[in-house]
């Protein structure tokens, strides 16, 4: 790292508060939608498809454009792309409450476009500015703050709408985007947060060319079947549960917000462990807890709370774990920003796919078991593609 590098990078734990506030607003903004998609159409008269959409849009956006963040955060440096990411999401959810169909998805789409950046620049930071020991540290923080991120949003939308209608609800996410802008230029200085400044990708290469493509072909797959398992489960576990137990809309959201919540065990806990084991018992230990959700609620339905405790630990950690891999093992910076524009591309192309698959399945054989077989394919995909390929991350490192 260049001197001129290190004379920009604030206090680590400054650093680390900031990524933890700028991740709140990585996954908030795009599920606050889901609770008040009701209240939307009684407006706006949107189509089911539309409604769809509107969720969907940023998945897309996380698959269709992380070769341009990953292009942003080279040319214009991650420090600049930080600041993209968030005046972004703040602009979009201004945009997104503010007027008819139209604007509503053109907020969306900004907002998608603009999370996608933070999700290829922020890993770049952790990986150039935190020494190797803390890496795995940060990047838990990370994903964990991500989960809170959603998992408070969830919670408040519904109750903050019926006071304020939807439009001031989506609205008053922004005070996070605000939060976060603040908090960063005071961080990191006005000057490195709007000036545009070309990665200059000069450290060390640490892994040999030739294992780079396996790694990012293994990782790629291990991501795809963790965020394809991630939406199918997220999307249709109401309904399974609905259908099998006869829970109540209430009664299974509380279950899915299980689901949801314990990934910050999972994204915390990942780091931790991996001190102390190699990140292949990670990788299995982490695959055994996924497979535990499909297998259990094939057999055991009646535990569904057990499986989704073990599913939610199990998907953030297994997000965790890609990430800390991809940062370690690329051999430079600008190789980590292609190889994790990669990974999260064709990941999130196959997580736009999971939920309607997933319902064509189910409508298609008026059965759960499919539907829930072709999770298990996915989770078994997770499973052998990310132990393989993490087996090069040196324990405790």
């Amino acid at each position: 790292m260049s001197s001129r590098v290190l004379s920009r990078v604030p206090k680590s734990w400054v650093l680390l508060a900031c990524i933890g506030l700028l991740a709140l607003n990585l996954r908030g903004p795009f599920v606050a939608v889901a609770p008040l998609v009701d209240l939307m159409q009684a407006e706006l008269h949107f189509s089911p498809v539309m409604l769809g959409l509107l969720t969907s849009i940023p998945v897309l956006c996380f698959s269709l454009a992380a070769p341009l963040a990953s292009l942003a955060a080279r040319r214009f440096g991650a420090e600049f792309a930080v600041t993209l990411t968030i005046l972004g999401v703040l602009a979009g959810v201004l945009l997104r409450s503010a007027g008819g169909p139209v604007l509503v998805v053109a907020g969306t789409v900004v907002i998608g476009v603009a999370i996608t950046i933070g999700n290829i620049a922020v890993p770049l930071i952790i990986r150039r500015d935190f020494a190797p020991r803390r890496q795995g540290t940060a990047m838990g923080i990370y994903t964990a703050a991500l989960n809170i991120g959603s998992f408070l949003t969830s919670v408040i939308m519904a109750p903050l709408a019926a006071v304020t209608g939807w439009r001031l609800a989506l609205a008053a996410v922004a005070v996070l985007a605000v939060a976060a802008v603040v908090v960063w230029v005071l961080a990191v200085g006005p000057r490195t947060a709007f000036l545009a400044e070309a990665e200059d990708g000069g450290d060390t290469p640490r892994a040999p060319a030739t294992r780079s493509g396996w790694i990012t072909a293994g990782l790629t797959a291990g991501f795809g079947g963790q965020a394809f398992s991630y939406y199918g489960v997220t999307a249709w576990l109401p309904s399974y549960l609905h259908d099998e137990l006869g829970m109540n809309a209430a009664q299974a959201g509380a279950a899915s917000s299980i689901f949801q919540i314990l990934a910050i065990v999972g994204g915390l806990g990942v780091p931790f462990a991996a001190k102390y084991l190699s990140t292949t018992a990670v990788a299995v230990t982490l695959g055994t807890l996924w497979l535990a959700v499909p297998v259990g609620l094939l057999f055991l339905p009646q535990l569904w709370w057990l499986w989704s405790t073990s599913g939610g630990i199990a998907r953030g950690g297994g997000i965790t774990l890609i990430f800390i891999a991809v940062i370690k093992l690329a051999r430079d910076q600008a190789s980590a920003g292609r190889m994790s524009a990669t990974v999260q591309g064709l990941g999130y192309c196959l997580a736009a796919v999971a939920p309607p698959l997933v319902g064509f399945v189910h409508d298609s054989s008026a059965s759960w078991t499919p539907a829930l077989l072709v999770i298990l394919v996915s989770v078994l995909t997770f499973f052998v593609s990310t132990t393989l390929s993490v087996r090069q991350v040196p324990k405790g490192r």
